[in-house]
């Protein structure tokens, strides 16, 4: 108990402020809206395991808050899949605005509303298609971040 209580005490002491901006390495959550110095590997540890056992980082991501940017969609590892396989005539029919393989993936994403979300996906083909050899991750990312 006694460690517990020096190490809240440690992580309060090395708190600079509530609201911090996320840093890529430990993400989003209580540990790194309280610690703002990622300058170290102990100070990016503190986060990750504050992060970790106040077990509030999957609440941060689905509601918005703790410095997190809720997410649009919910990508699950058959859309990763699909637009894996499917690279090739997914662009080709977004650039078209509409397809069967546009179809699956709004089933896929759980999207309602095809036909916006069709529209928003050719409106954004440039942002979405970023390069040739862009990759699936980056296609999903893309995806979500410009789409509705």
């Amino acid at each position: 108990m006694k460690k517990i209580l020096v190490s809240v005490v440690a992580v309060l002491a090395l708190s600079t402020g509530a609201m911090a901006n996320v840093n890529n390495q430990t993400g989003c959550g209580l540990g790194a809206m309280i610690i703002k110095d990622d300058s170290t590997a102990v100070m990016l540890a503190l986060q990750a395991t504050t992060n970790g056992t106040s077990m509030n980082q999957t609440f941060g991501i689905t509601s918005g808050t703790l410095g997190c940017q809720k997410t649009k969609f919910v990508m699950n590892e058959m859309a990763e899949e699909f637009v894996a396989s499917n690279m090739d005539i997914l662009a080709k029919e977004i650039a078209v605005g509409h397809g069967e393989s546009i179809d699956t993936l709004a089933e896929l994403l759980n999207v309602e509303d095809t036909a916006t979300f069709s529209a928003s996906l050719q409106a954004n083909y440039n942002s979405i298609y970023t390069s040739q050899k862009v990759e699936m991750s980056d296609v999903l990312d893309n995806i979500s971040t410009t789409s509705l």
